[in-house]
């Protein structure tokens, strides 16, 4: 069965009609789960479709968005993006991308994330996403290919969550103000300025901005700034040119927000995008300050 062992490279139509034959095939695939392999060029969209499996969406290379009715998640590299079974999502590719799928069964293990949610991927889910596109896919599997596919699986719950997505309101008011904050990010926005543009007291605003998006304005500002900066310093930017041009007084004022959100610094953090064994990665460049 071709769909899980090559990795597929070409132009639009070429990746669009691919898509088309691994959706109808994933339909009729057998087995827990289905590993495939697939590399996209910088730009390309894969448009809005659902599955009937759950989606672990794991960038070895590149910085994936995800967007989907409830809002968007980004993807970095050493990230993947669970996408519950049913949920209608469209893919951006922010530079070249090399993507390892991984498609489960909804009631493949008991535990499995019930939402949508960007986790971190450890050494160990790495190699075992790297090992599972290896195995025969497409069917019931036996023996060792049984055993790493069991595991690969039983690590999905243990991925710890990182705080990359950016949920929209449903208020139209309150959805108007997030786009346009993420079209032109800064970190001196204040929660009266919002209020004042919604129409709303700042108690009212902050309840409903609480309760459609499940953040507090800060967090959700701070996320949106972190949507700005990561593809850019994926991309070799300097630390300092990045900051600045988010409104940040000061790099180190950046860099702390940074370090706050995501527990390591801006250089630490994409460092952290490594080169294993037969799964080359890259970050798109060194980080300057």
């Amino acid at each position: 069965m071709p769909h899980g062992r090559e990795i597929f490279k070409g132009d639009a139509a070429e990746l669009g009609r691919l898509h088309q034959s691994r959706w109808q095939w994933l339909e009729e695939a057998v087995g827990p789960a289905v590993a495939l392999p697939t590399e996209y060029p910088d730009g390309y969209h894969v448009p809005q479709h659902r599955h009937s499996r759950s989606q672990l969406l794991h960038a070895l290379v590149g910085v994936v968005l995800v967007t989907t009715k409830h809002g968007r998640w980004m993807v970095p590299p050493d990230h993947a993006m669970w996408i519950p079974a049913g949920t209608v999502h469209s893919v951006e590719m922010l530079g070249d991308v090399s993507m390892r799928s991984v498609y489960v069964m909804p009631d493949a293990i008991a535990g499995l994330p019930e939402g949508l949610r960007v986790v971190g991927i450890t050494e160990l889910m790495h190699s075992l996403i790297v090992e599972s596109e290896k195995l025969p896919q497409g069917g019931e599997l036996e023996g060792r290919a049984a055993l790493v596919m069991g595991l690969l699986l039983h690590e999905i719950p243990n991925l710890p969550e990182r705080p990359l997505g950016l949920p929209f309101p449903s208020d139209p008011r309150l959805a108007a103000l997030c786009r346009r904050f993420v079209a032109a990010p800064s970190p001196h926005a204040t929660i009266d300025e919002w209020a004042d543009a919604a129409g709303m007291s700042r108690r009212s605003f902050t309840r409903a901005f609480h309760r459609q998006t499940g953040l507090s304005l800060s967090t959700w500002r701070q996320q949106a700034c972190l949507f700005a900066a990561l593809p850019r310093l994926a991309d070799g930017e300097p630390i300092t040119r990045v900051a600045l041009d988010l409104g940040y007084d000061s790099v180190p004022a950046f860099i702390t927000m940074f370090k706050r959100m995501l527990g390591a610094s801006p250089r630490g953090y994409m460092r952290g995008a490594r080169d294993a064994g037969d799964s080359p990665r890259r970050t798109g460049g060194s980080i300057a300050a």
